[in-house]
């Protein structure tokens, strides 16, 4: 016969574990808001539907955990700040930085990026470094890690920094030299430029390469710091599955 003592002491221990299981289990349960931003090719509305190489990405990820969630777009500033505010928020293509780190919890990489100041080949501008920037109009997207990056250099918006809700903004603004340079992720530029049915090898100059956008290892999914820790856990384990059985090769291939 168990002494009473020793009965209550693994009566206490089973209710430990269920409480945490029921702990896990509600944290899963809660629904997951799914949030982007209009950043073609990652990202995009084609056909009034969201595509692009980071959303399939994501999408993947989704159906390996088994979690059923609607992805929205929206300008950058409004799904950062969902991200930063709200639990329970996903946010993707988004840059992990220092200053970033630890305000949201972090599920891993799903596609490079190189970014670059820019200028138009009908006015090009030659800048030795960032310094040199300061002398000129540069376009921007509102709270993206471009203008983030820019003003954490001590560049003002409204003075050095002419800020838009949308990539192809930017692009037109320095086509028509509204601004004299625009920062963005290289494949960004070229897909708008494609776009605007322009050639980027003769539109567009890289005045000034940025690497220190590039050593945070390119876009991310990340969850707002609200979100419970087992949620983040079982979305770092999807992704880390569709890389292992080939899922997100078949994507990269598809868009590069």
């Amino acid at each position: 016969m168990t002494p009473p003592r020793h009965r209550l002491k693994a009566r206490s221990v089973l209710y430990g574990v269920v409480f945490a299981c029921l702990n896990v289990c509600a944290s899963q349960a809660e629904p997951i808001r799914v949030v982007t931003e209009e950043l073609a090719p990652y990202n995009m509305t084609r056909n009034g539907q969201l595509t692009g190489m980071s959303t399939e990405v994501v999408q993947a990820v989704l159906k390996e955990v088994n979690v059923d969630a609607t992805i929205q777009s929206m300008p950058w500033a409004r799904a950062y700040d969902l991200a930063l505010h709200d639990p329970n928020v996903l946010i993707y293509s988004i840059t992990r930085t220092a200053e970033r780190e630890y305000l949201f919890k972090w599920v891993g990489t799903i596609a490079t990026s190189r970014w670059y100041i820019y200028s138009s080949a009908s006015h090009p501008v030659s800048l030795m470094d960032l310094d040199d920037a300061r002398d000129w109009q540069t376009a921007t997207v509102n709270e993206d890690v471009g203008e983030q990056y820019l003003i954490g250099k001590r560049f003002v918006v409204g003075q050095q920094l002419q800020p838009s809700n949308r990539y192809e903004l930017n692009y037109q603004k320095l086509r028509t030299g509204h601004v004299d340079l625009w920062i963005s992720d290289e494949l960004n530029a070229t897909w708008l430029a494609h776009q605007a049915g322009d050639d980027p090898e003769r539109t567009l100059v890289r005045s000034l390469r940025v690497p220190e956008l590039e050593d945070s290892g390119g876009f991310n999914m990340a969850f707002s710091a609200g979100t419970a820790d087992a949620t983040v856990a079982l979305f770092k384990k999807g992704l880390k599955t569709i890389r292992d059985n080939g899922t997100y090769d078949a994507i990269a291939r598809k868009w590069n």
